[in-house]
């Protein structure tokens, strides 16, 4: 299942509220035994006789057969795992309208494994999977030890780690004190090097990084940005500095948990410099920016949009579609990309004030 048809499918099972807790959801990662799931869906049926209401019960147990029998029509779990949703859709009280959902070619492995009945469809590993992720860099260090990661959603990935010589400031018997401190500093200075080279090279390969984090513990990730070793393409991208109390892998994962305020105001950047470039054209007599629903879907199936902006929070329909969704199928049609905003910024407002929908032309 492509990511555009598991967005499409995420979004029309978000939209469904059962009456009662009888919308089932299960998750079943890649790997696992098949026959001990069905096993254990056959043993939920058997609690759910225990559901007072009469009509909740037959609906959560005919739910639960119908996923048995999508399960039994398989010989293993799919490669990737699978997801299965199913459950009484009907809005009227007393109705029954069971339907099934599956999904077994998911993007990424599934990876968890859950048996749920609520409300509402359980969406959120399959929203993981689909959500538009932004990739950011890590530089975390000390004297020690370093790495260089990049994070992508909630995955961190350490592209090089390295480990020093650089001695502690207790020197060792028989040198003197300013020879050690001699040797002692050109090794620092040599370190800070080693991982400054690192850095301008990995994020040169990965120009679409969005903004660079320094972290560790203690002051000498402040010495590396002081050096002025590392190049322009990685010091305009710099977010700033994360204090930590590890590095390595734990330093990486410290780090992404105390970035939170950094990286959303990344991200609140990106919206406004894509929305001044989107005026600053406007104002221009030949500029590339256009803006309203018809013009917009007009230049589109010209083909010549670079990129199509929409307002997060746009209440309108095309046709049985919402523009989220029209858009989302024509950019990929049409090999243009969509950008959503929120009107949360000054630029965002202004952008909701024009209709909230605009183009920028190839």
């Amino acid at each position: 299942m492509s990511n555009l048809a598991l967005k499409k499918l995420v979004r029309q099972l978000d939209r469904i509220k059962g009456r009662h807790t009888e919308l089932v959801s299960v998750y079943i990662p890649s790997g696992a035994n098949l026959g001990d799931v069905i096993n254990q869906l056959r043993g939920e049926g058997s609690t759910a006789d225990n559901i007072k209401s009469k009509q909740v019960r037959k609906n959560v147990t005919a739910s639960l057969d119908k996923i048995i029998r999508q399960l039994q029509m398989y010989k293993k779990t799919p490669e990737k795992g699978i997801a299965i949703f199913c459950g009484n859709i009907s809005e009227k009280e007393g109705g029954t309208d069971i339907q099934t959902w599956v999904v077994d070619e998911p993007p990424e492995e599934i990876k968890v494994k859950m048996y749920w009945c609520d409300q509402k469809f359980v969406l959120d590993p399959l929203k993981d999977m689909v959500e538009e992720r932004e990739i950011y860099g890590i530089i975390c260090m000390d004297k020690s030890e370093a790495d260089i990661a990049l994070v992508t959603g909630k995955k961190i990935e350490s592209i090089v780690h390295f480990e020093s010589i650089v001695p502690g400031k207790t020197r060792a018997g028989g040198q003197s004190s300013a020879r050690f401190s001699r040797v002692r500093e050109g090794l620092l200075n040599d370190w800070f090097k080693k991982i400054a080279e690192a850095a301008n090279k990995i994020f040169s390969e990965h120009p679409e990084v969005l903004g660079i984090i320094v972290s560790g513990s203690g002051p000498i990730k402040e010495y590396l940005l002081k050096e002025e070793l590392l190049h322009e393409h990685v010091t305009k991208k710099l977010l700033g500095t994360v204090d930590t109390s590890y590095t390595g892998e734990y330093g990486l994962h410290e780090t992404l948990e105390r970035s939170g305020d950094l990286l959303k105001e990344a991200g609140i950047m990106k919206e406004k410099k894509i929305l001044q470039r989107f005026f600053q054209e406007l104002q221009k007599p030949h500029g590339i920016a256009a803006y309203g629903l018809d013009k917009t879907i007009e230049l589109l199936e010209k083909g010549s949009v670079d990129t199509v902006i929409i307002t997060e929070d746009i209440n309108l329909k095309i046709g049985d579609r919402d523009a989220y969704e029209f858009f989302e199928e024509e950019v990929d049609n049409y090999g243009s990309r969509l950008i959503v905003v929120s009107s949360d910024t000054r630029e965002g407002q202004q952008f909701k004030e024009l209709g909230g929908i605009g183009v920028l032309l190839t």
